[in-house]
């Protein structure tokens, strides 16, 4: 294997390892390491977002625990760009790993300080890297080159290390007639003539076949639309896609209209762009919400976040008709200007009902609504920048394992050595020596971490198989208070939670209490040692009853109190039981 000379060190002695703790098999929670003796960069530090299944988890982040191991050995987090699953697990990050720096340029670098606010109490130090730059490091030399995706300052990064050029192109697309600025195509050729050693590249879209569509395409698309409709528009998009926005803010003022910017993430990323010279609009061409009614309809253009369905994003408010002032009107046209991410049709289906059946027109991505254009590479523009960098070894990457394996079947048919190409899961170390290239026997711990509001790490599989069992068969939670012979002292309180309605089921209720007075009036709790025992056969027992006069399985969750109390148990019957109901209410 040739040797690089770049950093004038004597023949490379040791591995260098390169390994993903998120990112493979799933699309989202992008963290890349590359590691040689004594230096460790870190590339992306993104989060995942949680399927239904996981009741209650706001975020999926990585393993960091062999970073925390190794942290004297981190010499900086290499950020590609400003996505939520390349950025949003920083804090995270931050709170348990000591990182000297974080480099990233522009509008990324905005997006992190930004979303830092909200930490105030985590130390964060960032260096704005330019493109041109060229840092050096004992081990490793970093460089960046830009290329096109639907976010602004979108890069590659290129590490020389001992052994050659480990390049990973970060998420990417090639648009040869971009709204913003052009890739670096030019440095891609330079590169591959240069000789790379390994590639990492983005493969969310290696089963799409064509190309994508440019953004300038989609600008011209959506500037026809807005030509066309006379009511008010509602668009709904990804915050972070600015070059959109632009577009979005533009047409509308092409039109006349005003834009009011609804939703948090939507108002921080118009803020930062308009800050950044990327939406280039005056503060004449906004409103706020209180101005909605000052307007004709055909002036208003409303932006905002929820083009994913999410319960709590602003369109989600305003179909379910819970916005405090924006409100469906007839003549509304909603614009989806997005894509759905895998898992979230469902959410957005229910959106696009709840704002039909309001009178609105809505626009969905299709053959005849250019509305939307991926930001991630087809398999052709896989293939492209294949053959531009001309790899010797090949690591598909951002991707499900079908994307990963698909990528891989483009670099084989671009003429790669099968035995080149890894496609790995998270943990699992590829190392390159003079030998060549081998994956490691041992993995590194790669295992999801759950983040439950802001507790990292605190919600295990247990409690989510917990969550999931009351989500289908709901609670009943009953308080028994015993008197000091052990018996009870005063009826039970029962409390229902997703199991049956109390109102339209209180033979049933009444039921349960009766079944659970008769209990411990038989078998009294006579030592307070006894109370676990007694408990765990009470609620076996309990749960078989339940079953058996209503064939529901609620979790049941029993409250046992006994008293010093000293006075005779009670035995209501049935009818004293609901005359006592009756009488409460």
């Amino acid at each position: 294997m040739e040797i690089r000379k770049d950093l004038n060190q004597p023949k490379p002695t040791g591995d260098l390892k390169v390994f993903a703790l998120g990112g493979l098999y799933e699309v989202g929670k992008n963290m890349y390491v590359v590691e040689y003796k004594d230096e460790i960069l870190i590339i992306d530090s993104g989060i995942l977002f949680p399927e239904d299944d996981l009741y209650g988890i706001d975020y999926i982040i990585p393993d960091y625990s062999y970073l925390i191991e190794n942290q004297h050995k981190i010499r900086g987090l290499f950020i590609t760009h400003g996505h939520e699953d390349h950025i949003g697990g920083i804090p995270y990050l931050l709170k348990q790993v000591k990182i000297p720096r974080i480099f990233a340029n522009g509008f990324g670098a905005s997006l992190i300080r930004k979303k830092m606010e909200d930490f105030p109490n985590v130390r964060v130090q960032i260096y704005e890297f330019h493109e041109l730059e060229r840092l050096k490091f004992t081990n490793f030399i970093v460089s960046f080159f830009r290329v096109s995706h639907s976010i602004p300052d979108a890069f590659g990064i290129c590490i020389t290390t001992p052994y050659g050029d480990v390049v990973t192109t970060g998420d990417f697309k090639i648009d040869l007639t971009p709204v913003g600025k052009d890739a670096d195509y030019q440095k891609l050729c330079s590169m591959g003539q240069k000789g790379v050693l390994l590639l990492l590249s983005d493969s969310t879209n290696a089963k799409v076949k064509e190309t994508s569509t440019s953004e300038k395409y989609v600008a011209d698309n959506i500037k026809d639309l807005f030509r066309e409709i006379k009511g008010r528009i509602i668009v709904a998009t990804f915050a972070s896609n600015v070059s959109r926005i632009n577009q979005l803010i533009e047409s509308s003022i092409e039109n006349n209209r005003k834009v009011l910017v609804t939703g948090r993430s939507m108002e921080s990323v118009v803020q930062i762009g308009r800050d950044m010279g990327y939406i280039k609009a005056k503060e004449e061409n906004f409103i706020d919400e209180k101005m909605i009614n000052d307007f004709p309809s055909n002036e208003i253009t409303i932006l905002s976040t929820g083009s994913q369905g999410e319960p709590l994003a602003a369109l989600s408010r305003i179909a379910q008709g819970q916005h405090k002032l924006i409100k469906i009107e007839p003549g509304d046209t909603v614009i989806f200007s997005s894509s759905a991410i895998p898992g979230n049709a469902p959410e957005i289906d229910n959106v696009i009902n709840l704002l039909s059946k309001q009178g609105a027109e809505v626009v969905v991505q299709s053959t005849f609504n250019d509305v939307h254009a991926s930001g991630h590479a087809s398999s052709q523009e896989e293939k492209l920048m294949l053959k531009l960098l001309r790899p010797k070894y090949f690591m598909p990457v951002h991707g499900e394992y079908y994307m990963l394996k698909t990528h891989a079947k483009s670099a084989i048919d671009c003429g790669m050595n099968p035995n080149n190409i890894f496609i790995l899961e998270n943990g699992a170390v590829l190392v390159i020596n003079e030998s060549g290239a081998k994956v490691l026997s041992q993995k590194i711990p790669a295992k999801a971490i759950l983040v439950d509001g802001t507790d990292v790490g605190g919600v295990n599989t247990a409690v989510i198989n917990e969550r999931k069992v009351l989500s289908q068969t709901g609670m009943l939670t009953l308080i028994i208070t015993l008197n000091k012979d052990g018996k009870p002292l005063v009826r039970p309180t029962t409390i229902s939670k997703g199991f049956l309605f109390a109102k339209d089921n209180e033979d049933v209720f009444t039921n349960i209490e009766i079944f659970t007075i008769n209990y411990f009036n038989n078998n009294p709790v006579q030592k307070d040692d006894d109370m676990d025992v007694v408990k765990e056969k009470f609620k076996d027992d309990i749960a078989a009853y339940i079953r058996d006069i209503c064939k529901q399985n609620p979790s049941i969750f029993l409250i046992l109190n006994k008293t010093d109390i000293e006075k005779a148990e009670i035995h209501p019957t049935k009818s004293e039981l609901t005359k006592t109901k009756d009488d409460m209410e």
